[in-house]
């Protein structure tokens, strides 16, 4: 039997306040573990804030892009 690849989850954290879309991921990370998330924020410390999180958490950043005001980040989850 092959595995399933599963589809990205899209996250969108726009307008959230840290420390909120942190938060957000993180719930996804204990519940969909082994996951890509494609996540977008616009929250000032977003972008320390997802480094220092992936940094603890064992996942990783897969792509990171800006665009204005708005970070876009596909992040692959830890088992």
């Amino acid at each position: 039997m092959t595995a399933q690849k599963k589809e990205p989850i899209e996250l969108d954290c726009l307008g959230m306040k840290c420390p909120r879309p942190i938060i957000e991921i993180a719930k996804l990370a204990r519940k969909e573990p082994g996951s890509i998330l494609h996540v977008k924020a616009n929250d000032l410390a977003f972008e320390s804030d997802v480094n220092a999180w992936v940094d603890n958490s064992g996942a990783s950043i897969v792509n990171l892009e800006k665009e204005g005001d708005v970070i876009f980040v596909q992040i692959q989850l830890a088992e």
